[in-house]
């Protein structure tokens, strides 16, 4: 049985149609249930394009079933994803979590599902990611996946027994705030992590993936990654979330023509691809970006 895959979608009708079409493309949809979650206008303005985007899903087939939940009133990015996972995880041992910026590969669900089936039984293991940075593979690596201690947001899958460990009030995040070993121990995911956690939790941001890392860090868990990527985010430039900033998560998407994948059987961080993350989150290559951005490179 496929694990059931969950979409979320707002007020951007344009990606979410390239997000559909690249999904229903997808070798295992027409075997696979959707549930769709749109959330309510948080303003006015916001009213012709929720419209728009709950029409285009209306009109969506090519999965084996369709479940629909458009909320009454506006929820809020973070809660929205939060209910929504919840509410399928409390009917189903495991979940894949698309968001409506995202491309996918053709075998995007049958390595979301074939890494959900290897690690079901290895609590370690906190959630699959479809996305991964263009690294070079190493010509002596034999694995289509690798492991590392960060959470990936973009086209991931976990389990209801993991999704729900989370504390998400976070109740120890004041201890955490006063133990710098913890803190230096949380950033070996990338230097970003305690920064955005900290956003999170003063209210800076509304974010549900930095509690999702925090809560694995603090169980000692892993992600596992393909070692081509599986996920192009789209979200980027006029009217996306991530408007007018370089994208450095540009990557190369795989043809798709792999069906089977081989996953490391041993759970513990990959060093090659620890180390070339750790790289890519660096604070000198963040101010770098940053330097691409001021100069109007996207």
């Amino acid at each position: 049985m496929n694990a059931p895959v969950i979409l979320f979608a707002y007020k951007r009708p344009a990606e979410l149609k390239a997000t559909l079409q690249a999904l229903k493309a997808n070798y295992l949809a027409s075997q696979s249930d959707l549930y769709i979650f749109v959330d309510a206008p948080k303003r006015p303005e916001d009213s012709i394009k929720v419209a728009q985007v709950q029409q285009l899903l209306n009109d969506t087939t090519g999965f084996r079933n369709i479940y629909r939940d458009y909320a009454k009133t506006n929820i809020g990015c973070a809660d929205s994803v939060i209910r929504g996972i919840s509410l399928v995880l409390a009917k189903h041992p495991s979940a894949i979590i698309v968001e409506d910026d995202l491309v996918t590969s053709p075998n995007f669900l049958d390595f979301m599902n074939q890494g959900l089936a290897q690690y079901a039984d290895s609590k370690q293991v906190y959630s699959v990611a479809g996305y991964t940075f263009p690294f070079p593979r190493p010509t002596d690596y034999a694995s289509d996946a690798y492991f590392i201690p960060r959470h990936s947001p973009w086209g991931w899958a976990t389990w209801s027994d993991r999704w729900q460990s989370i504390d998400w009030d976070m109740t120890d995040y004041p201890d955490f705030t006063q133990d710098k070993r913890q803190q230096k121990a949380f950033n070996q995911g990338g230097s970003d992590l305690v920064r955005m956690l900290a956003d999170q939790m003063e209210g800076r941001s509304d974010a549900w993936d930095i509690r999702f890392c925090y809560n694995r860090f603090r169980a000692n868990g892993l992600t596992v990654y393909p070692t081509v990527s599986k996920v192009e985010n789209i979200g980027f430039g006029e009217g996306a979330t991530h408007t007018n900033i370089f994208n450095r998560y540009k990557t190369q998407l795989d043809k798709g023509t792999q069906r089977t994948f081989d996953f490391p059987a041993t759970v513990q961080p990959t060093d090659y691809y620890h180390r070339k993350t750790l790289q890519r989150y660096s604070i000198p290559i963040r101010i770098y970006n940053r330097l691409k951005t001021l100069a109007g490179m996207r």
